[in-house]
């Protein structure tokens, strides 16, 4: 089903697909954002443009607009928050090319039930986290010419520099932590709750209508958090991947919340994430949290061909790979309208610039893929891209 057929069945009454407009914006300068238009969130600041959770990341993020920056938060030996997207730092940063690290190196640590080998951020103090560099995820499809320029902040400096950039522009700079692995930091000693509202209430951010919002995917660590801080919460709902038919499908260790998977409560280890998006789900969020994370196929899936039936999607676009562009959009689903009802904002994940990422239905633009998102009604889009974010959402509130 092509989009303006999707956007005529789902939206109706909303803006309409306007790719004109849309190209035009990307020139434009970042607008003035009032409340109730959507978030521009910069995922892991500027991933697109930067290596992932580092201030220069972070501050071009700022910079093209981006309302919230994200730090995904975990624990060093010393009990200090840092900006890293996983533990494991084996692949954002050089400590590979540190050989007084080599030793180090650990093999089958357990990360919410999964083995993994590497480097972790709970084997270094702060001091020695802070002698290596970032360096880019994704280096075959992203540039690595900043790669062993930045330091990893502390969560501390993060909110300095958000600080810091708001007052500079005039305006409010929000912050989007993620707690990442909550059970794991638990397990060690190294709980992250106590820790990131310490670092809030430092900061004065430690109250209701602070620019704040914090993530988990696990359910426990956002209950423990509501009760510690009056900030926004935001209930983030994962999955594995996306069947032929567009159904999504859940396999360890992104089934449900590993909170879940090691409770021994049958009830929880009997659901999937896909509970958090049925009704008795929402209302259970409602009672602690003030948003959803979904994943984009949670709101609009897609279906792929298999036409020899060999139970693996087709090379539909004949360019010899299988990504999304062989992907045809499905119906939307009501989840946002349905979490709406249940005065829960709904901010979804992530938005990115590779042609490989975007539906056929995009036709290669990214800004398309925005803009069928917010006229379906989302309060919020991550994006390795804020200023294509910041641009396609000034071309949608113009009409």
């Amino acid at each position: 089903m092509k989009l303006l057929r999707v956007l005529a069945i789902a939206a109706a009454g909303a803006c309409s697909l306007a790719i004109a407009p849309i190209a035009a914006a990307r020139d434009a300068g970042p607008p003035s954002r009032h409340a109730g238009d959507p978030l521009v969130i910069g995922h892991r600041g500027a991933a697109g443009y930067r290596p992932d959770h580092t201030l220069q990341g972070y501050k071009l993020a700022i910079q093209m607009g981006a309302d919230y920056i994200e730090p995904d938060l975990v624990a060093t030996k010393d009990g200090v928050l840092i900006a890293r997207h996983e533990p494991n730092i084996t692949g954002t940063t050089d400590v590979a090319d540190h050989p007084e690290f080599a030793g180090r190196r650990r093999v089958g640590v357990e990360v919410d039930g999964a083995p993994e080998n590497g480097w972790f951020a709970s084997d270094f103090t702060l001091a020695e986290i802070k002698t290596l560099r970032a360096v880019q995820p994704l280096p075959d499809e992203r540039s690595t010419e900043f790669d062993g320029r930045f330091e990893i902040p502390t969560f501390d400096e993060v909110l300095a520099l958000a600080k810091a950039e708001g007052r500079k522009r005039g305006r409010a700079v929000g912050v989007y932590p993620e707690t990442k692995h909550p059970t794991y930091h638990k397990h060690l000693g190294l709980p992250l709750e106590r820790r990131l509202v310490d670092s809030l209430r430092r900061a004065g951010l430690n109250r209701r209508n602070a620019p704040v919002y914090i993530q988990s995917f696990e359910q426990s660590n956002l209950r423990r958090l509501d009760r510690m801080t009056p900030v926004k919460l935001v209930q983030l709902v994962d999955a594995n991947d996306v069947a032929l038919d567009g159904t999504i499908t859940y396999a360890a260790p992104f089934d449900r919340p590993y909170d879940w998977t090691i409770s021994g409560d049958p009830v929880l280890r009997a659901r999937t994430f896909g509970y958090f998006a049925t009704n008795a789900g929402l209302d259970e969020i409602a009672r602690y949290a003030d948003g959803i994370g979904p994943w984009k196929p949670y709101i609009i899936s897609s279906t792929a061909t298999d036409a020899n039936r060999d139970g693996n999607p087709d090379d539909v676009s004949g360019d010899g790979k299988v990504d999304e562009r062989d992907r045809e959009l499905a119906l939307p689903t009501s989840l946002v309208r349905r979490a709406h009802r249940r005065g829960l904002e709904v901010h979804t994940w992530t938005f990115r610039n590779e042609p490989r990422r975007l539906a056929s239905d995009f036709g290669g633009d990214p800004l398309a893929e925005y803009e069928l998102f917010f006229a379906l009604g989302v309060d919020g889009v991550f994006s390795d891209f804020p200023d294509t974010a910041v641009a396609a959402r000034a071309a949608f509130l113009a009409g």
